[in-house]
């Protein structure tokens, strides 16, 4: 499977008494027409389903969505053993799954699981490793012997199948470079969007390390996290103070996107509740029914 050069989903935070819930969104989605839905990875919290558990569960329960976690705790998840479950998920699914990456966040509570602390120049330059090592175990080919500053790995024979994209959830500038030179999408972190100064800075970043790494820009994806309200009526205001989307009506969202794709060069985006939440099937099924068709006529 290869996802669309557009893509829109939805995005839940999955306690462990909400599967049947996420099964049920993640059925709607996929019948109709969404391309992926997206999981937060906080393996530290006892509370949370494991992403990756959770996203194999849901691809075994459909047919076109894909899934991604977003972003995968890499501390947490040794990148040999990443690209194991990826690979393996992208078999068992027939291609249905996005890597999401990132250098990790929460380090008092990646450390309390025993996971050694990096410094963030570390934990960046071993993210960028790890992006190169998931490609280079995945695709087939000859064994793999790796020799880095985070990872060994001695003869180990690549998985035939193809590594799955890579987005980041990348916000510091040596994190932003890596993205340009390895990765294939961003999301944009705290839910920052085109009109804000997160991505009128970061941006440039990723384009300019990727034209260094012999890279075209404009390979690499920029998909949002969009949370916001689909009213019934027009709202006066779509964003509040701090120019951050509030929603809108169906027109206002179809105007909104549409503009993000057509002047901005937005791929993507990915449906949150306002308060960053899972949406109802209410609102996800105007966003799949109404909203989502309308900017992909427009565009």
């Amino acid at each position: 499977m290869s996802l669309p050069d557009l893509v829109f989903g939805f995005g839940a935070h999955s306690g462990i008494d909400d599967g049947p819930e996420l099964l049920r969104l993640a059925q709607q989605a996929d019948r109709d027409g969404l391309d992926l839905f997206s999981l937060s990875d906080h393996p530290y919290f006892g509370g949370r389903l494991d992403a990756y558990a959770a996203i194999g569960f849901v691809l075994g329960s459909t047919q076109r969505i894909a899934g991604l976690a977003n972003v995968t705790n890499l501390p947490t998840r040794p990148a040999p053993m990443l690209a194991r479950t990826v690979t393996s998920l992208s078999a068992l699914s027939g291609g249905r799954i996005v890597l999401g990456m990132g250098a990790g966040g929460l380090w008092e509570r990646i450390s309390a699981m025993g996971v050694p602390a990096l410094s963030p120049a570390d934990a960046v330059d071993a993210f960028e490793e790890a992006i190169v090592l998931v490609k280079s175990l995945s695709g087939g080919g000859p064994p793999v012997t790796h020799h880095g500053r985070h990872y060994r790995v001695e003869q180990i024979e690549p998985a035939p199948v193809a590594a799955p994209p890579v987005w980041t959830g990348s916000n510091g500038p040596r994190s932003l470079a890596a993205t340009g030179r390895v990765a294939d999408g961003w999301i944009p972190g705290h839910a920052a969007d085109w009109r804000s100064e997160r991505h009128r800075q970061s941006r440039p970043i990723i384009d300019a390390a990727a034209v260094a790494a012999g890279r075209d820009p404009r390979d690499i994806r920029t998909v949002y996290d969009f949370p916001g309200r689909v009213a019934d009526r027009p709202l006066a205001v779509t964003r509040g103070p701090d120019g951050r989307w509030i929603g809108g009506s169906t027109g206002q969202w179809v105007e909104e996107l549409t503009e993000a794709v057509v002047e901005h060069g937005a791929t993507g985006f990915i449906l949150f509740a306002p308060g960053g939440g899972t949406p109802d099937d209410v609102t996800l099924g105007r966003w799949a029914n109404e909203i989502v068709p309308a900017v992909r006529a427009a565009v």
